[in-house]
């Protein structure tokens, strides 16, 4: 009889399912997890969602999440379920997406199927089975009357009776709840001072809840309604005023357009990101937040105001950001002139007039590469993103180029790099003309990403 001992690996050269992978894994989303705790989301999701059977698994990740300390607002829609209690009480009427009417007969369909999902959202929350995702999970979960809500009213003479849109919400009472770790679930359903109740929309209450509480993120869980390029790739990135101009040519479905409009508004009024996240896609919340391309579409305000190609009035700036990086030897020096005569290679971010960022892109078309360098923030404006803003535009403006690999040269800065997906690479990798203009005398390293 033979024995041999186990396989071990490194955690960088480890196969799918070995420990090291896991290891790999944990150390990977270590700086994920850092950021989470005390941040708000707020997560929308339609009847949709519970009639494809996904609930659980959703609520199971949303348990994750507030174990790391999010404050989580859950807001549910109802349209199928309300539909299916229609058509069984004989009415031909169905809602569609968008603001209908809602007779008294749908309101109280409306009603019940809140009602329902509300119980079936708060069983799944207290499942503790031993060896499950929700052992030992105690999370209190808590609904009621958060949301004062006023009537549509008359509109184009149509009168929209029980339809209703959000009046105000009781703030103090919100953030209390999610203070203490408690899960905030609201209904689509909102009361008037008189004790009226209106059928809400999903969409519009779950962005009108994350502008009031100023929130960190508004997450739509959708069947289907991420962006996508003409290779049929997720779009993972769009700055806000990019997604006004898609919704105004009119080429989305009716859905994405719809889930796209609310995530625009919610980043115009300072939520800090919006997303749009298949909820078909198992496990598809945590890989958004813990991978660094994430699997759906966010939204964010970032390029038009702060983000802008460089100019020659430019260079004077540029050359401030620089000049500190090769005198420590972390950037090649290059000259004025050098800068002079790249300067339409280079991105600058700029805020009230000050540059305090850019990053130059160089492209090497026959071998479908670039060169992504001087990518710089200044170190007082450093720690809000700002790197990452300059690496996606980059990654944007290199895929329009119809480039198919990012490579950047660097001596000090290369765990950045590894982190958002960059891999090391020998110099037989590089373009021919960059391999034979490479400085052997510092020794970069090379590092190269797939796009």
């Amino acid at each position: 009889m033979s024995t041999h001992e186990p396989e071990t690996y490194s955690a960088l050269d480890a196969p799918e399912y070995a420990p090291a992978q896991f290891v790999r894994w944990f150390r990977e989303v270590a700086p994920y997890v850092h950021t989470l705790r005390g941040k708000t989301f707020v997560v929308g999701f339609g009847g949709d969602l519970v009639q494809a059977g996904a609930l659980n698994a959703l609520i199971q990740d949303l348990s994750l999440l507030t174990a790391l300390g999010v404050h989580l607002i859950l807001v549910h829609g109802s349209r199928p379920q309300v539909n299916e209690q229609l058509r069984l009480k004989g009415f031909s009427y169905q809602f569609g997406r968008g603001i209908e009417p809602t007779s008294p007969e749908a309101l109280e369909c409306a009603k019940e199927a809140a009602g329902e999902i509300r119980l079936d959202i708060e069983a799944a929350f207290s499942q503790g089975l031993p060896n499950t995702p929700m052992s030992n999970a105690h999370i209190h979960i808590i609904s009621g009357n958060f949301v004062t809500a006023q009537p549509v009213g008359v509109i184009d003479g149509v009168d929209y009776k029980h339809s209703g849109k959000v009046r105000k919400f009781d703030l103090d009472a919100m953030k209390k709840i999610i203070s203490h770790g408690a899960v905030l679930l609201m209904s689509p359903i909102g009361f008037s001072p008189t004790g009226e109740a209106f059928n809400l929309a999903m969409e519009e209450l779950a962005t009108s809840t994350a502008i009031a509480l100023s929130a960190d993120k508004l997450i739509f869980m959708t069947r289907n309604s991420m962006l996508k390029d003409l290779n049929d790739n997720v779009i993972t990135e769009i700055a806000r005023e990019d997604a006004d101009n898609l919704i105004r040519q009119g080429h989305l479905d009716e859905d994405t357009a719809t889930f796209l409009q609310h995530a625009s508004n919610a980043v115009k009024r300072g939520v800090k990101r919006a997303h749009l996240i298949p909820y078909e896609l198992d496990g598809s919340i945590l890989l958004e937040y813990f991978t660094h391309d994430g699997v759906g579409t966010m939204v964010v305000e970032d390029t038009l105001d702060d983000l802008r190609p460089a100019t020659i009035d430019d260079i004077g700036a540029i050359v401030s950001l620089i000049e500190p990086l090769e005198a420590d030897g972390t950037l090649v020096p290059r000259g004025r002139n050098v800068i002079e005569r790249d300067v339409e290679k280079f991105t600058v971010l700029e805020h009230d007039g000050i540059i305090y960022g850019c990053v130059s892109l160089i492209p090497y078309p026959e071998s479908k590469m670039a060169e992504m360098a001087c990518l710089i923030v200044n170190p007082d404006w450093q720690g809000s993103g700002e790197g990452e803003i300059l690496l996606r535009h980059a990654e944007n403006k290199a895929r329009a180029l119809g480039v198919k690999r990012l490579f950047v040269l660097t001596t000090r800065t290369s765990h950045w790099f590894v982190k958002r997906g960059f891999v090391q690479g020998t110099l037989s990798d590089l373009p021919a003309e960059k391999q034979m203009n490479y400085n052997r005398s510092r020794n970069s390293l090379i590092f190269i990403k797939k796009l």
